[in-house]
């Protein structure tokens, strides 16, 4: 108790210093494999990319971030061990800030697209065992987030299977493919609109002072959904059909349309990834301020302060803007051949089940997610669309990220005993 009343104001700067460097690295990194899909398949450009992601990300972030970072924060160790000793809590989530800071930063530095939640659920768990105890972890929650990891690839995987097969047979086996792409691609505009929203207001906005029925909020949701398809109805008259001889079946025109079905879908994936991933910079630093400023007491339930999820939103999008292009071009051209009909399918199962992990507070990875849907549309074409070799690269990257991050953060978790007091 005495060290935080003595160094309470130094340990929340440090936080908050700490959180903006790691909300940077979610940035550089995960946000980019989240855009990756929508350039690659030449829907958007870069620019575009970017400025959907600095305005969506932003918006998932404070909109819809507060369920995730409860489980960040509160649910990985278990309190009742550190009652008597809450300093080691604040030193604990400090190192597991810098930890997964640093390593996202040496990632993105060389084009891996990591897990940022690998990153910070390593380096949290790393400092708990070694520097805690082993019963200081609570190995079910760890247990439960660590299932997340293969259950989120594959059910993002199944998704986007069946949701490229339904447009390959409702739309390029018509016998007017651009006709009935022009018929169908609304419906899944308002598939887009209405999943963000259903799990946004359901699960994210009792934060800002919000708080709706389900039945309020369905109706809610499905008005957004008709909106937006609306607007992409409007979008897509634009779109004319262009004779092109070598393209007898006129699924260039088709992929056209589906070029503006990805501007909604990229804004779906960073409102999805900023409502799930501003958590692995956040909920850490919210666990600080929460004890630095009870004086000692540790409470998992403690609300997020609104400028903490808006710290961690303008990281992320001061990380895209300044590093972000290297993990999209290994996202997008890399594991298989993208056009805009198989980025659509890929980016939508990406973002239905970020979201809906999102609503249930489970922090799963947007990136193995992203792997999973992307390789699901692969399939669907057959393993030769697959490059394996990329596939192999990014799946070592993945199994480096656990130890990395647990390592570096047992290693800053003794220096701050040292430098503090024990």
């Amino acid at each position: 108790m005495l060290i935080i009343a003595q160094y309470g104001e130094i340990f929340i700067i440090l936080a908050c210093l700490f959180g903006f460097f790691m909300a940077w690295g979610v940035g550089a990194n995960d946000v980019a494999n989240a855009m990756g899909t929508s350039v690659g398949s030449k829907a958007i450009t870069i620019k575009q990319a970017i400025i959907i992601a600095v305005i969506f990300e932003f918006l998932g972030a404070w909109l819809a971030g507060g369920e995730v970072t409860a489980t960040i924060r509160g649910g990985m160790l278990d309190p009742v061990l550190l009652a008597d000793n809450p300093h080691l809590l604040v030193y604990g989530m400090l190192s597991a800030l810098l930890a997964a800071a640093i390593w996202l930063m040496v990632a993105s530095a060389r084009g891996w697209p990591v897990s940022t939640t690998h990153s910070i659920v390593g380096a949290i768990v790393g400092f708990g065992a070694v520097g805690l105890g082993m019963e200081a972890v609570a190995w079910g929650k760890v247990g439960q987030i660590a299932s997340s990891w293969i259950i989120s690839p594959l059910l993002a995987g199944t998704i986007g299977f069946v949701l490229f097969k339904s447009v390959h047979h409702l739309i390029f086996e018509n016998n007017d493919p651009f006709a009935a792409a022009k018929r169908y691609v609304p419906g899944y505009i308002f598939l887009v609109g209405f999943i963000v929203s259903m799990v946004t207001l359901t699960k994210g906005l009792s934060h800002v002072g919000l708080d709706l029925s389900f039945g309020q909020s369905l109706l809610l949701s499905i008005l957004i959904g008709f909106i937006i398809m609306a607007l992409g109805v409007v979008m897509q008259r634009r779109v004319k059909y262009v004779q092109n001889d070598s393209d007898h079946f006129g699924y260039a025109n088709v992929e056209r349309v589906f070029g503006v079905l990805m501007i909604f879908t990229a804004c779906a994936m960073a409102f999805a990834h900023g409502s799930n991933d501003v958590a692995n910079a956040v909920g850490p630093l919210a666990a600080v301020i929460s004890v630095v400023r009870s004086e000692g007491v540790i409470d998992s339930a403690a609300l997020v302060p609104w400028w903490v999820l808006v710290l961690g939103g303008a990281g992320i999008v001061v990380g895209l803007v300044t590093y972000g292009h290297k993990v999209i071009a290994t996202v997008g051209t890399g594991i298989t051949e993208l056009t805009p009909s198989r980025g659509f399918a890929a980016t939508l199962a990406a973002a239905t089940t970020v979201v809906l992990a999102s609503g249930t507070g489970l922090p799963i990875s947007t990136t193995h997610t992203l792997v999973g849907a992307i390789l699901g549309v692969g399939l669907a074409r057959g393993m030769a669309a697959l490059n394996l070799r990329v596939i192999g690269t990014i799946v070592m990257s993945w199994l480096i990220t656990l130890p990395a991050g647990a390592g570096l953060a047992i290693l800053f978790f003794f220096m701050l005993k040292g430098m503090f007091g024990s």
